[in-house]
């Protein structure tokens, strides 16, 4: 207990409460901000006659509590900004102001206005008061009476040391205690009235009983006030919508919940405030679970949805799969952090010191943590609604699918196959929670937040929990079809092609592979405006770059599992086959001579169903459709599943502004080049718009070396590529071309260099070399997330295929150069036949692409 006294300054009050305590946080519940002050300004006389320093927090909308004075400070804080950086501010100044400083803090009722949810003052308060306490403070705080629930107030109460109650009643100010931490007197949980100078106890029942009584509920709404102010919020938005001629106080209610509900982002909320109406934002809020915005990911989503569904110019309700997605709000994720006590952790994660080391101590203990009982309680209710459906918890944050921020991949997502006890599957549940909470402190998310630019940003992780598009076949579940679809297309392989028209990739099943780069297994690329044409020739190179399995829910074993198309087919005869492949009569010509006679092989080109009906220009007018209402390139996951009919039902899950490079920039690739100065040539092959690129630097992998290596020794050498990638100080002014066998970022090493992103986001130029003798093929993945992080960090991308006739590749001038590596890495010096750090002499590479003629040219 600490035991130094500090003065109120009214001397009577000290004779209540026994005088204040350092380490004292005082809570004022009043009925006006007048009241406050009333007790705030002999608090501060007082504490200034002693010599002490004064800190004020300014941030309500009410006139100034605290003057300025010589030994005073004013902080003038946004709590607009959002709960974090206000948070975070106010803990950066406790830290900075150390042991010994007194406070007064503005109404904490005002940050209503900003954040709309009592909850979150409670955080605010419990992530603040111990600290304030700890560094032996003193601090005033104001509520106003009945703004405030009643699980709030009762969250202050459990964290403060003093509690009091103001009346104005009479014309007399009354005081009651409620709460002195360590303190206790016959009268001191009595009323008092102030007379002049003097507090006097209401010591018999009838004084009481009459101030009590009559303050107790005098207009009868104390049903409506134990309510968090978010849902009072959402239930004056029911009543203006029952209004029916209310358009303009409609319009404004909409403008007030997309502040709260949809971002911050100026784009995106002019987009929200046009496609939803009034009833789309109830409608939100009756499937939120907790408060808070429902982050990127969903926005997307209901965006999509409701832009088709607005759509004048064709049906699409014949052809939309409804949904029926549960949102967990982004104030659960701080309430998460609060709640287990990792605040503390979280705000030294803030800072340049601990940005990456603190992360990944708070990683680690999130992925144990527990969520608040309301938040589980919630999340029971809703998995009784989904019954045993299997689920998929994705990630939602802030900043994810944004205008030029799309996260692709950076955060986690999980299925939730959804079998077992009630019990069982709730574990599973919050299990996947955790997960997901525990990526936003992952390196690569944090790398690409600071490359960006965006980590001092406001980023919390809301949810998005959506019922798995498909049906069961037998004991697997998936959709017929998934894949990505974008509205522009960078990535034309043919002159003749409109990189307007856009482009899919297509694969059976959930749609993981089509997003990912999967190993030896490939999704079928369509350009919409020739869906029969393969970015590759013959039936053999179809057969080489074809899906081969397929990602499915196994709801026996509880488990995503991948499981090969002929196993597939063999275990579900009613999979329509002939709609998506043919028949690939030289292998099953093979298994008859090996005695498997009668077997059939098939191979997944979707040739039919590209060619036949609809379903092209659908899916291209359903992108048009939206790139029109973002007035942006849109990039959007999908599912299709089929009526018995035939009627294609198409499942957005996913839409985000698409980040591309296209042919903004005039390239002119000369034809007089000396043979003996290209180092790269190709047709065709490379992804990131048209480019004129300097290049000082070029940091090779050798294939056949690499080849050579053990496995361990691979995955260093994918860390030495990462030390050597942060060696880039300013990738514009050394602009660096990185080569490698196969692909960059597999997570099987046999098949190229098992770098993560942030291992390799410094280069200007990334290379992948096809070794076919080794097995390493690069894989030009156009809509990946693997592509996304190379547009937006502005990467160009090349798969260079030497054996191919339209390719040139010396590689006896890049061994010709001198190798560094042992100068810039002493203790990596025995991988110098495997990896060269070459820095090039006079002006260096000059590497040009053309997305129209489809030439690239690198030469010195």
């Amino acid at each position: 207990m600490k035991t130094q006294r500090v003065t109120t300054g009214f001397k009577g009050l000290d004779e209540i409460l026994d005088d204040l305590r350092i380490g004292d946080n005082v809570v004022w519940k009043v009925d006006d901000i007048e009241d406050y002050r009333q007790f705030v300004t002999p608090y501060v006389d007082a504490a200034m006659e002693k010599g002490r320093r004064i800190v004020y927090m300014r941030f309500g909308q009410h006139p100034p509590l605290v003057a300025p004075g010589d030994n005073v400070v004013i902080h003038e804080l946004d709590a607009r900004r959002g709960f974090e950086p206000f948070a975070s501010r106010i803990h950066g100044i406790i830290t900075e102001e150390g042991i010994g400083t007194f406070y007064v803090f503005d109404c904490l009722s005002d940050l209503l206005s900003a954040w709309a949810t009592d909850h979150m003052i409670g955080n605010f308060f419990q992530v603040t008061c111990p600290y304030l306490f700890e560094l032996d403070t003193v601090a005033y705080f104001a509520l106003i009476r009945d703004r405030h629930s009643l699980q709030t107030i009762a969250r202050i109460r459990e964290t403060t040391q003093v509690l009091l109650d103001v009346y104005n009643f009479d014309g007399c100010i009354h005081i009651h205690p409620l709460k002195v931490w360590e303190r206790h007197s016959p009268t001191m949980f009595l009323p008092h009235r102030l007379d002049e100078a003097h507090f006097i106890p209401l010591a018999n029942s009838y004084e009481a009983t009459n101030l009590l009584a009559r303050l107790a509920d005098p207009d009868g709404s104390s049903a409506t006030r134990q309510l968090d102010h978010w849902h009072r919020l959402f239930l004056q938005a029911e009543e203006c919508a029952r209004q029916p001629d209310a358009h303009q106080e409609q319009a404004k209610m909409v403008d007030h919940l997309c502040h709260h509900l949809i971002g911050r982002d100026d784009r995106m909320l002019s987009l929200a405030r046009r496609t939803f109406s009034l009833q789309d934002l109830l409608h939100i809020k009756k499937r939120l679970i907790g408060t808070g915005f429902i982050g990127g990911k969903t926005v997307g989503m209901l965006l999509a949805r409701d832009i088709l569904r607005r759509d004048t110019e064709f049906d699409w309700s014949d052809y939309l799969e409804s949904h029926d997605s549960f949102f967990v709000g982004s104030n659960v994720y701080y309430s998460y952090i609060v709640h287990n006590g990792w605040w503390k952790l979280y705000m030294e994660q803030k800072t340049e010191a601990g940005y990456f080391s603190a992360a990944e101590e708070l990683r680690q203990k999130m992925l144990h943590g527990k969520l608040p009982e309301y938040v589980r309680e919630s999340l029971r209710k809703m998995l009784e609604y989904y019954g045993q459906y299997p689920i998929i918890v994705r990630s939602s944050s802030l900043l994810e699918d944004g205008f030029g921020n799309a996260f692709a991949g950076k955060y986690d997502s999980f299925f939730c196959v959804n079998q077992g006890t009630p019990e069982q599957r709730y574990e599973k549940l919050e299990e996947a929670i955790r997960q997901i909470f525990a990526s936003a402190m992952s390196e690569d998310a944090l790398s690409y937040r600071k490359q960006r630019g965006l980590d001092h940003l406001d980023e919390q992780m809301a949810l998005l929990i959506q019922r798995v598009s498909g049906s069961y076949h037998q004991h697997f579940y998936y959709p017929e079809l998934a894949g990505v679809g974008v509205s522009y297309n960078t990535f034309v392989w043919d002159k003749g092609m409109d990189p307007q028209a856009g482009m899919l990739r297509l694969v059976l099943g959930l749609g993981t592979r089509a997003v990912d780069r999967v190993e030896g297994d490939y999704p079928r690329i369509v350009a919409l405006d020739s869906p029969l044409k393969r970015p590759h020739a013959g039936f053999e190179d179809t057969r080489k770059f074809a899906q081969r399995d397929v990602d499915l829910l196994n709801v026996n074993d509880n488990s995503l599992q991948t499981v090969n198309l002929a196993a597939l087919l063999r275990e579900n005869p009613d999979l329509p086959i002939q709609r998506y492949g043919v028949r690939d009569e030289e292998t099953m010509k093979r298994l008859a001579e090996r005695g498997r006679k009668g077997e059939e092989y098939w191979l997944l080109t979707f040739d039919r169903l590209l060619a036949d009906g609809d379903f092209t220009p659908m899916m291209q007018r359903l992108l048009k459709t939206l790139e029109k209402a973002y007035d942006y390139p849109v990039d959007a996951e999908f599912t299709v599943n089929f009526t018995p009919e035939g009627t294609p039902k198409i499942n957005v899950v996913q839409c985000r502004p698409l980040q591309t490079k296209g042919q903004e920039l005039k390239v002119e690739i000369p034809e007089s080049v000396p043979a003996e100065r290209i180092f790269i040539q190709s047709e065709g092959n490379f992804m990131g718009g048209n480019l004129s690129q300097k290049i000082t630097r070029v940091i090779s992998v050798d294939a056949e070396e690499y080849s050579r290596l053990a496995l361990t020794d691979k995955y260093d050498i994918a860390r030495l590529i990462g030390r050597l990638n942060k060696r880039i100080s300013d990738r514009y002014e050394s602009p660096t071309l990185l080569l490698g066998p196969g692909r960059w970022g597999t997570s099987t090493p046999a098949l190229g260099v098992p770098v993560k992103f942030s291992e390799i986001n410094n280069f200007a130029v990334l290379g992948e070399v096809a070794f076919s003798s080794g097995g390493l093929m690069p894989e030009l993945s156009f809509g990946s997330h693997f592509f996304q992080d190379l547009v937006e960090t502005d990467i160009f991308y090349l798969a260079i295929f030497p054996e191919n006739k339209t390719c040139t590749f010396d590689r006896a001038w890049l061994d010709a150069q001198p190798n560094s590596l042992e100068a810039l890495m002493p203790a990596s010096s025995k991988y110098r036949r495997v990896v060269r750090v070459c820095q090039l002499p006079g002006d260096g590479l000059h590497l040009l692409a053309d997305v129209v003629s489809q030439k690239l040219l690198c030469y010195r």
